[in-house]
């Protein structure tokens, strides 16, 4: 369910990179690792950890920084609630777009304003192919807010308010796919479903990247390290359906309008380099992918290139210490 946390995986990693004794225990409840679970994994000894505990960091959040992240150091536990704000958006949208719901009252609840989502509903597939991976990045991404949630504990943030109606259709108009008045809805066929899906896939990989660095604790940085890895399986196969159903110059003009929104380095990539040749994987000469720091990460988010705390796909902002965009205007 987690995506790579087997015992072996968890055994090796608690044992190596865990700050102390709690932190261990918390993290196999967090993975759900107990009982019987437990008890195979032979880390314990007696009891582990209950419910009141508040996760792996339900204790963390007195951390020091706030804003965008990018200027400041913030606690292990206000980078992954970034990340939880950013997991609810995506799950929010291929759920709705595979199921016609999102996720149950149960997913959502915790620090902060909670918001409701505008917009969303089931796609009517054309191909089986799209329709079998649209299912799969669901449920990833289900298990991804479940995973996030359970490490935070009661420190984790609620679901923000979360716009999959106006947004689409605002970055759309400014990417130049379609004109001043038009609407832009992802889940009214596959197509446009996937050029909805490829405005946050790339965008997930490089926060994850970017967070990186942010994150103290080796076993919380192993634990993103393994969401970023499953990021970029989406990514790959967004871009690979899109290059396929020929929509490498939509694809495009997305592309140059994130790079418009996070700074002055072109550092996006569209889906086909100037030589007209596949581009599935963007990254620099050396093949490793670029990183965006959470400020710019919002700033595409927000669709604003200024420093501001909401707009776009959350327009009530992010809940949480990072809630930021850079100053890139």
């Amino acid at each position: 369910m987690f995506h790579g946390f087997t015992k072996k995986f968890l055994h090796d990693s608690i044992e190596r990179s865990s700050e102390n004794a709690m932190d261990r225990r918390r993290f196999l409840r967090a993975a759900g690792l107990t009982g019987a679970g437990v008890a195979g994994l032979g880390v314990l000894g007696a009891g582990v950890a209950s419910a009141s505990d508040g996760g792996l960091l339900g204790g963390v959040l007195g951390g020091s920084g706030s804003g965008s992240g990018s200027e400041s150091q913030v606690s292990d536990a206000a980078v992954l609630n970034f990340a939880l704000n950013l997991e609810y958006l995506e799950a929010e949208f291929y759920l709705r777009a595979v199921t016609g719901a999102g996720l149950a009252d149960s997913q959502i609840d915790g620090r902060g304003e909670l918001g409701g989502v505008t917009g969303g509903y089931q796609v009517a597939f054309e191909t089986k192919i799209g329709r079998q991976y649209a299912e799969e990045i669901a449920q990833d991404e289900r298990a991804h807010v479940d995973f996030l949630r359970a490490a935070l504990g009661d420190a984790k943030v609620s679901r923000p308010a979360i716009d999959l109606q106006d947004a689409f259709t605002a970055a759309a108009t400014a990417a130049g796919v379609i004109k001043p008045g038009q609407t832009f809805d992802p889940f009214k066929d596959e197509t446009s479903f996937l050029l909805g899906a490829f405005i946050f896939e790339d965008v997930g990989v490089t926060a994850y990247k970017g967070a990186a660095p942010l994150i103290d604790n080796k076993t919380f940085l192993e634990a993103a390290a393994g969401i970023l890895a499953v990021e970029a399986y989406h990514a790959g196969l967004v871009r690979t359906l899109l290059l396929q159903g020929g929509t490498a110059d939509v694809v495009g003009q997305i592309s140059d309008a994130r790079d418009s929104l996070d700074g002055p380095s072109d550092l996006d990539q569209g889906i086909v380099d100037r030589n007209g040749n596949a581009n599935i994987v963007p990254a620099d000469e050396n093949s490793i992918a670029f990183s965006r720091t959470p400020g710019q990460v919002l700033n595409i988010a927000y669709l604003n290139p200024d420093s501001v705390t909401s707009g776009g796909f959350f327009p009530a902002g992010v809940n949480g210490e990072v809630n930021t965009s850079d100053a890139n205007g």
